[in-house]
């Protein structure tokens, strides 16, 4: 390398940015900053071709621009390739080529900048600004955003549903007043941005536009909107200043709440209190009018009356002596305290009372409290304040007791709350019938085809019979005929016996024939079989109460549902021998196969089922274990609850275990369960050989 080259060399290596200079057909150079960035060494490179470094799909990319620096002269405009690394990594560059001369040789100069990081945060940006878009669209709360120049830039849903105006319609205007007003006025968020709220507010709300006691520099109104909806609406809007990263205001946010119903609840609220203000405010006048008729109110009155001051009973009538159980105790000058039975309930009703009364309101309420002899009483209170700027200076009480109205609502409640279980236990038994039922006619249509289905095996198995009996006399006299000398028989007979024994190969059909008679006569024994089982398992004819055999039983079962079974589980059985049982079999039955059935469906590839049956101590134990998939605790504890299944929607009711938890019930046993998820499940049923018979 000549001095020149050295020094060039030298000059590329101070620089901080990536460089790599090739030539033709290789890499002569790379700085440190380049080699960082790609990952390989000097020599690595210097081992690749020109554009070895590219990914793949970018590799002719780089090398056609490596080709034209090389022909070109001055700076190439920048191009955008990916970088496989050397830790095997991709790294987006910005490559830039100019082509200089060394040794009177052109070479490319190709200098390279990680944007990697750079398009990380560009689209971390962007999914914050679609996760942000979508938050304001989404929100259930009515949301605009105006930006610095007034105009609509978001417009959600929400508000175009509480405004009757798409964001189509009102994005990019600079109106939005007209959406909420008949006529031009800045919207609170108009006046954020001018700045002019304090200025401004009172003229356009009066005293409702206050500064929120939540966020800096925004406010909050509630103003009434005739041209919203048929009556109108109340609205409740805040809005808020948006600002840039330096502080600079850039636009506002307005949001906007319906409060009408909670306008008209307050209405209708203040309706009552004004109502009942007015009944104590004239029934005080009346009071006042005489003391003669005050003392006879007081004293016939039918409900407990007192005046209190100081937290003490001034006066108290007849009443309420009685209510309280005051006996010879003189109301006056008893403690308010001890109507109560805990200064926590004493501190309630005060808590309740004291803002009402020093406003000059009447107060209405319900509450417990107790009578001298430590009685409860469940009271309706009603209260006015002689003096509302000074409510403990004088108040008077209306008490009537409703404690037996309390106790007829609570056992209201009560009765209504057992119906209603009442009706779900009703509901869930007449599911369990529909589906035993259901089972029932199953059981019938599967016992009328096999009785169908016996005849015809009937004829056939007898005609197959008698074809053996006609076949074989046939064959001998076709024996007696080959073996008959040739000048024995006719001419034509030979020559016709010949031609047949050709055509059909008598001596291969004289050996088949046997063969296929003997598996259709298998054939025949097996669909008997299948037959006898599906009778067995429906048992019509033996609805009743009976003596049966359990291991006939799960074998017919297993027999019936065998092609749900034997495409997922290799079958064992462990029988012992069996007393008989008092039981209605076919229900037993309903009960294997919904077990069997459930087991072969656990398993998702291929596994196990065993049925394990034993007699002990006057019970009979039957046991269904599989390898399947097991279950959960949660599961394994709702599993017998009605209308619970983990299979799909539409492939299972949920009726299957909770109708054989109460066939097994019926018949004086029980269903234990154990299953382990990933390992399997084992249901054990438990039924006594002389079960309880139904009343």
């Amino acid at each position: 390398m000549t001095a020149l080259t050295v020094d060039f060399s030298l000059a590329l290596q101070a620089v901080s940015a990536s460089v790599l200079v090739h030539g033709s057909d290789r890499i002569l150079f790379a700085n440190a900053a380049m080699e960082r960035l790609l990952g390989y060494g000097l020599e690595a490179l210097q081992q690749m071709p020109p554009h070895g470094w590219a990914a793949p799909e970018f590799a002719d990319e780089l090398q056609r621009y490596g080709q034209r620096a090389l022909a070109e002269e001055g700076e190439l405009p920048a191009i955008e390739i990916e970088a496989l690394t050397g830790s095997g990594s991709l790294r987006v560059l910005e490559v830039k080529a100019h082509r200089v001369m060394l040794d009177g040789q052109p070479c490319a100069v190709l200098t390279g900048q990680d944007l990697s990081d750079i398009r990380h945060v560009q689209t971390s940006l962007l999914d914050i600004g679609r996760v942000l878009y979508q938050i304001l669209e989404n929100n259930p709360v009515a949301t605009f955003v105006i930006d610095k120049s007034h105009r609509v830039t978001h417009w959600n849903a929400s508000c175009a549903q509480l405004t009757g105006r798409e964001a189509s319609e009102m994005l990019g205007r600079d109106d939005s007043w007209r959406a909420f007003y008949p006529e031009a006025r800045p919207l609170l968020a108009d006046l954020i941005l001018n700045g002019n709220v304090e200025q401004e507010r009172e003229r356009l709300y009066g005293r409702h536009c206050q500064p929120s006691l939540h966020i800096a520099n925004a406010y909050e109104v509630e103003g009434y909107f005739p041209n919203f909806g048929r009556e109108g609406r109340w609205l409740y809007f805040t809005a808020a200043p948006l600002f840039d990263a330096h502080g600079e205001v850039v636009g506002a946010i307005e949001t906007l709440q319906d409060i009408t119903r909670r306008r008209q609840a307050e209405d209708e609220l203040r309706r009552h209190r004004n109502e009942l203000e007015n009944m104590i405010a004239d029934r005080t006048a009346e009071l006042l009018s005489t003391h003669h008729e005050l003392e006879a109110f007081l004293e016939n009155a039918s409900v407990g009356i007192i005046s209190t001051a100081n937290q003490q009973i001034q006066r108290g009538n007849k009443k309420f002596i009685e209510m309280f159980e005051l006996g010879d105790v003189a109301p006056h000058g008893l403690p308010t305290r001890r109507l109560f039975k805990s200064d926590a309930d004493y501190e309630a009703l005060t808590w309740v009372a004291r803002p009402v009364l020093s406003q000059g309101g009447s107060m209405l309420h319900e509450t417990e409290l107790c009578t001298l002899a430590g009685n409860p009483l469940w009271v309706q209170i009603i209260a006015y304040a002689a003096d509302p700027a000074d409510p403990e200076a004088g108040t008077w009480w209306l008490l009537q007791d409703r404690t037996e109205v309390r106790r007829v609502q609570q056992e209201l409640e009560l009765n209504y709350e057992r119906m209603k279980q009442t009706n779900m236990r009703l509901e869930e038994a007449q599911n369990q019938l529909l589906q035993s039922e259901k089972m029932a006619s199953i059981g019938q249509l599967a016992a009328g085809v096999a009785h169908e289905i016996n005849n015809p095996i009937g004829f056939v198995s007898s005609n197959l019979g008698s074809l053996r009996g006609y076949v074989q006399p046939v064959f001998a006299l076709l024996a007696l005929l080959k073996k008959t000398p040739a000048d024995a028989l006719p001419g034509d007979v030979r020559e016709e016996l010949d031609r047949v024994d050709a055509a059909v190969d008598l001596s291969f059909v004289e050996e088949d024939l046997p063969q296929l008679l003997d598996e259709s006569e298998e054939g025949l024994s097996r669909v008997k079989k299948i037959v006898q089982d599906l009778k067995d398992f429906s048992r019509v004819d033996h609805a009743d109460w009976q003596d049966a055999d359990l291991n006939a039983g799960l074998d017919s079962t297993l027999n019936v549902v065998m092609n749900e079974v034997k495409y997922k589980a290799e079958v064992r059985k462990d029988y012992a021998v069996l007393p008989p049982v008092h039981c209605i079999a076919a229900q037993l039955n309903q009960v294997f196969m919904n077990l069997i059935v459930n087991a072969a469906h656990a398993i998702k590839e291929r596994g196990t089922i065993t049925l394990t049956t034993r007699a002990e101590d006057g019970w009979v134990r039957i046991e269904i274990a599989d390898t399947g998939s097991g279950m959960s605790e949660e599961v394994k504890r709702r599993i017998f609850e009605p209308f619970f299944t983990t299979k799909p929607v539409g492939q299972g009711t949920g009726l299957g275990l909770s109708l054989s938890f109460s066939i097994v019930q019926k018949h004086g046993g029980r269903i234990e369960v154990d299953s382990e998820p990933g390992v399997g499940t084992r249901f054990t049923v438990w039924i006594p050989l002389h079960p309880p018979q139904p009343a």
